[in-house]
């Protein structure tokens, strides 16, 4: 499937890019690549890992897809990824495919090797504006869906080749791993080929709240909200900072 910017909702402009790679000859063949695709626009680019954490936390107009090495000094691109921070859609570049497990874990959009040909990169920015834009329809079709007269109790979710009925109130909390998500309960975890969207949509939101872009958490399972985290029985789930109003918001309804 292909899209164009102007056919998905709240994508009229170019997504905003971010290149992060120590050498330099790299990162301005990442950015020709760039150039030369009409809805992408590149907004800068970082020599380390360290410092795009920071460009991410301070940039005034939120990063869309972030172009990352993965070997680099200091701090790869792999311990960026593992940091407790909002991150947006993210391709993987490397001159190794030993990552590619790694890269499925951090559910990363695409992985690149080097060198790199165009119309791979191509392939890989088109998967990417596929992404972001099912993620703003989703988030569009909340916006102006009202909440339901009454909420089911529990939903079904098939486990390898059976259904399973999961309550909701046994629920804790859900994590986006690739291409699948893990439903913790409090007696067991499901892993279930799904996406967060479709998750989201079978779950009850007066029970439950996205809090990251990994993870949708059961309010009445919050024990505390600290450092931009929350503690869900012994498991600290981060924050994402754009969910974070939110999320401040549900809790003081408690």
């Amino acid at each position: 499937m292909t899209i164009s910017p102007s056919e998905s909702p709240g994508l009229g402009a170019p997504l905003r890019c971010l290149v992060v790679d120590d050498d330099p000859l790299s990162v301005q063949i990442v950015l020709n690549c760039i150039a030369n695709t009409p809805f992408l626009q590149a907004v800068g680019s970082c020599t380390s890992a360290v410092e795009a954490a920071e460009q991410l936390r301070t940039q005034a107009q939120p990063i869309d897809v972030l172009f990352l090495d993965v070997e680099m000094p200091l701090m790869s691109g792999i311990d960026l990824l593992r940091m407790q921070i909002e991150l947006p859609q993210v391709v993987l570049i490397t001159s190794s495919d030993d990552y590619a497990v790694q890269a499925f874990e951090f559910a990363v959009a695409d992985y690149l090797l080097k060198p790199l040909s165009y119309p791979r990169f191509l392939q890989a920015a088109q998967k990417v504006l596929e992404l972001i834009s099912a993620e703003r329809t989703a988030e569009t079709e909340a916006a102006g869906q009202s909440a339901p007269a009454t909420e089911p109790d529990f939903t079904f979710v098939k486990v390898d080749t059976k259904l399973v009925r999961v309550d909701f109130k046994e629920v804790q909390y859900v994590e986006a791993l690739g291409d699948y998500v893990h439903i913790v309960t409090s007696h067991s975890k499901l892993i279930v080929y799904s996406t967060m969207r479709a998750i989201e949509e079978k779950f009850p939101p007066s029970q439950f709240v996205r809090v990251h872009r990994s993870f949708i958490v059961n309010i009445n399972c919050i024990q505390a909200l600290e450092d931009n985290s929350l503690l869900i029985k012994d498991k600290y789930v981060p924050v994402g900072q754009t969910y974070l109003r939110t999320v401040l918001q549900r809790l003081n309804r408690l």
